[in-house]
């Protein structure tokens, strides 16, 4: 029996509540089963709602306990209620106090909204929704109130009450000697998703911030005790944020506390709570024996977000969730720019834009896709998405582009100055820009409005006669269903031109599209571009920097990709031409594998790869970025249509192997200059790291009789998480001699660490062996498997779903039915989690027809089950549609 579909929230039906709560004051009284809350809310009529209009609160599941207005008892004929709404018939029409008691069952929110408990510790999740699961309200981000909290509990059971804003009073409870309270109050109007409290047996590391005005700010990390630390890179991550945010945006903090909690049981990555972050423990707790360089880097990046967040999110939010890429996709332009300024530039672009290219465009090439501002939804939980977030951060960064650095700033600062306080539209912002640049961006909002990414053509000729270069531009967004035919956007095209001594060259003039510096602004569906004054035939550099997020297809010889792999002046560009001359040639070993074919590689590649890995001249971050091949979903994105997963696996086997061959002397004499000294999670030492264990792939994917005693070396002798688990990956995956053993010892010396075992569960799990699904089945029983962890879910079934392509689309189907019980088991417990899961089958129509069927219907499976959740009901009907 199929679940009743919700209906579908529309951007056009918008308009504002027709009351306002002003303020808050919520009573707290923790216990695990029975927490007791009391909200009194200090409300006003807007003067455009009539006089006698109904109060409609929303709820989530609760028990109403008590319920009076101005302090008199409602009578029943008053009001009606359920546990999702509560509705005051006739309020008054002079501003007034609801108070409102509910009592709620934290032990038994599996769902992990609203409040909970985790690992004992009682937290709340109130993005975007979960506020009205601790008392009815207007949950809407367009009703901004002044929150004060008093929170109380048993003293022995959680002697740490933490709550948004600054500390005002705590203490015993008066004739409850056992009991405790503290009251916290942030003077900061803020909507109800940003609410957050903690109360728990909790460690804390402590230092502060003096802020360029002067004030100083007390900084804590709560964790799990045992865990303190294990805090040291969180803490100097949130320090040079603040800073890098003065410096750059000139946001200061604004409270006289900035305190983070880590949990281990957490939908998402972490939560931007008004001075009371919440974090999953992953993106907080770190050191060399269980975190790799990358968890080092996510949490910089992720304590950056959250905390950037304080002004674009807190300070300014969301009028509606329409508009939730106006705090996400601006607050992950932020933290990149910060990861760039700590890091390579170069190497953390390429890695967004890696990160883009698995994420964003599948997405928005199938039944998922929607623009950067959705026009509506079923369920708001489902688009917290890489639409809104990573392509959000792209079209920051074309803004940044159209409008050049100077008028960018001055676009932030009228931003944050006009709009400080309030809850705002991605119209407005863009006015900001539009004000100080000069410029009319109305075209350039269709980044926002229109799904899908644009395929940008060019076809070129040189004219040596005239000394000119003409190029013939198109773009087009392949037809999506339930959307117009798509219109051309505005792109901005950075390029250069590179002469035959690898220079980048220069010419007169340009005619046919708008040039500003090195940027052609494309805004027509078809354009030509003469370039004159051009002395020879150029090599063509385009897209550099990624300046927009479109697919570019500008067909170019291997021997043309070799030159400006070598030559060209952008590291992105130069990355790219590798990357393009590898999937090329892999795609010619996949349409081999899959004709029966002998698999031989294309020695452009080896000499392009060789010469990469011998150019010391290379950062070794970036170097191990070049050398790393497309991966199978690449691939599988590149061919579209009749996927086979195994041929893809097979044929970058076959390179990999090629590779490491061709090449042994020189990845020898790479492994000999591993690093050596105490560990550094710097950014440098990270990029050494590197390159010695992308040189280790290679080299055991050889024909070397020693490669696998050479990996089982680096097992043993590791000194820190990154090169132990590169060592198990490639004794796993690759079925080599020790794998086994190497298993057990990393499980029985990290069994302790939930986060070093989460890893352990993942490598098994992206296994591309036969046997791996059995072995994954297997895990799923494993006494420390815990399916009510979100991270433990994701390490195993989800890291199988979109981590292991060729086991997850096994001929036979076993691997969607696997997924798709898990889904439905989730479903029950976590819809939010089972959801995200659910979108690995997003791409299910691109398999060859044996595949596609078999995932089709695991897939009607799922969708005839009875009280599927709306979560997982919205995911569902739109991969079938």
């Amino acid at each position: 029996m199929r679940s009743d579909t919700a209906p579908a929230i529309r951007l056009e039906d918008y308009s504002p509540a027709p009351y306002t709560i002003e303020a808050v004051a919520l009573d707290m009284q923790l216990a695990p089963k029975a927490t007791q809350v009391h909200a009194r809310l200090t409300i006003r009529r807007l003067t455009d709602t009539l006089p006698g209009t109904p109060l409609v609160l929303d709820g989530g599941g609760l028990e109403l306990t008590s319920l009076s207005v101005n302090g008199v008892a409602i009578p029943v004929e008053s009001y009606t209620v359920t546990p999702d709404k509560l509705e005051l018939l006739s309020p008054p029409s002079e501003p007034f106090e609801l108070e409102i008691g509910t009592r709620i069952d934290p032990d038994a929110n599996t769902q992990l909204e609203g409040l909970y408990r985790s690992s004992g510790t009682y937290c709340t999740q109130c993005e975007a929704e979960g506020f009205r699961r601790i008392t009815y309200f207007l949950d809407r981000p367009d009703v901004l109130a002044v929150y004060t909290t008093r929170i109380e509990a048993r003293k022995s059971e959680a002697p740490i009450l933490l709550g948004n804003g600054n500390p005002v009073e705590s203490g015993p409870v008066p004739d409850k000697p056992e009991r405790h309270f503290a009251i916290w109050h942030d003077p900061h109007p803020k909507p109800s998703y940003l609410f957050a409290m903690v109360a728990g047996d909790l460690a804390h590391v402590a230092d502060s911030f003096t802020t360029r005005s002067g004030r100083n700010v007390d900084l804590k990390i709560y964790v799990e005790h045992g865990r303190e630390d294990k805090c040291d890179w969180a803490m100097d991550s949130l320090k040079r944020s603040m800073r890098w945010d003065e410096e750059v945006f000139g946001c200061e903090y604004d409270l006289d506390v900035f305190n983070i909690v880590a949990v281990s049981d957490f939908n998402m990555g972490a939560m931007e709570n008004k001075g009371l972050n919440i974090f999953n423990d992953k993106y907080v707790l770190a050191d060399q024996d269980t975190a790799t360089d990358q968890d080092y880097a996510n949490i910089e990046a992720v304590i950056a977000h959250e905390y950037f967040h304080n002004w674009t999110g807190n300070r300014i939010t969301c009028r509606d969730w329409f508009q939730l890429c106006l705090k996400e996709g601006l607050t992950v332009f932020r933290d990149q720019e910060f990861s760039s300024d700590m890091r390579s530039r170069a190497v953390k672009r390429i890695s967004d834009v890696r990160l883009l290219k698995s994420h964003q465009f599948p997405e928005d090439a199938g039944p998922l896709a929607h623009p950067v501002r959705p026009r509506k939804y079923t369920e708001i939980n489902n688009f917290y998405t890489a639409t809104v977030y990573e392509k959000g951060a792209e079209v920051v960064r074309m803004l940044k582009t159209l409008v050049g650095a100077d008028g960018f700033k001055a676009g932030t600062d009228l931003y944050f100055q006009r709009h400080d306080g309030e809850a705002t539209t991605i119209e407005a912002f863009l006015a900001c820009f539009a004000e100080v640049s000069g410029q009319d961006l109305s075209h350039f909002a269709l980044w926002y409005e229109q799904a899908g990414t644009p395929l940008v053509e060019v076809e070129s000729s040189y004219d040596a006669t005239a000394q000119s270069l003409t190029l013939q531009i198109s773009q087009e967004i392949a037809p999506l269903p339930g959307q117009a035919d798509s219109k051309p956007a505005v792109i901005p095209i950075r390029f250069g031109l590179i002469g035959s001594d690898g220079a980048d060259m220069s010419f007169d003039k340009v005619e046919g599209a708008e040039v500003r510096q090195d940027c052609l602004i494309l805004s027509q569906r078809r354009q030509t571009v003469r370039f004159s004054g051009v002395s020879e035939r150029p090599a063509l550099s385009l897209l550099r920097g990624f300046s927009a997020p479109v697919k570019l297809h500008a067909p170019e010889k291997d021997q043309d990709l070799a030159f400006r792999a070598a030559h060209d002046s952008d590291p992105f560009n130069r990355w790219q031409a590798s990357q393009t001359l590898a999937t090329q040639s892999l795609l010619r070993l996949v349409r081999a594998a899959e004709a029966g074919e002998e698999l031989v590689a294309d020695s452009v590649v080896l000499d392009v790869f060789g010469s990469i890995l011998s150019d010391g001249s290379l950062d070794p971050a970036f170097r191990a970025l070049s050398l790393q091949l497309p991966g199978e979903a690449d691939l599988a994105r590149e061919i579209g249509k009749n996927v086979d997963p195994t041929a893809v696996l097979k044929a970058r086997d076959a390179l990999r192997a090629a590779l490491g061959s061709t090449h042994m002397d020189l990845l020898r004499a790479a492994l000999s200059q591993r690093e050596s000294g105490p560990f550094d999670p710097g950014a440098e030492a990270a990029g050494k790291r590197a390159l010695a264990n992308q040189a280790l792939a290679y080299f055991a994917a050889s024909d070397a009789s020693d490669a696998a005693l050479i990996v089982n070396d680096l097992f043993d002798r590791a000194d820190n998480m990154t090169d132990r688990l590169a060592a198990l990956t490639l004794l796993v995956h690759g079925d080599l001699p020790g794998a086994q053993a190497a298993l057990e010892a990393f499980r029985n010396r990290h069994e302790t660490s939930s986060l070093a075992l989460d890893k352990w569960f993942m490598v098994q799990a992206t296994a591309p062996l036969s046997s791996t699904l059995e072995t994954v089945r297997d895990l799923a029983g494993h006494r420390l498997f815990d399916e009510n962890n979100p991270n433990r879910v994701r390490s195993l079934v989800h890291a199988f779903a979109t981590g292991n392509p060729s086991q997850f689309g096994r001929p036979d189907g076993a691997g969607f039915s696997f997924v798709a019980d898990h889904v439905l088991a989730l479903d029950a417990r976590n819809p939010q989690v089972a959801a995200r899961l659910l979108t690995c089958f997003r791409s299910w129509r691109a398999y060859e027809a044996q595949r596609s069927s078999h995932a089709e219907a695991a897939l009607q499976r799922i969708s005839e089950a009875e009280n599927l959740s709306r979560d997982s009901r919205d995911i569902v009907d739109r991969c079938l549609q």
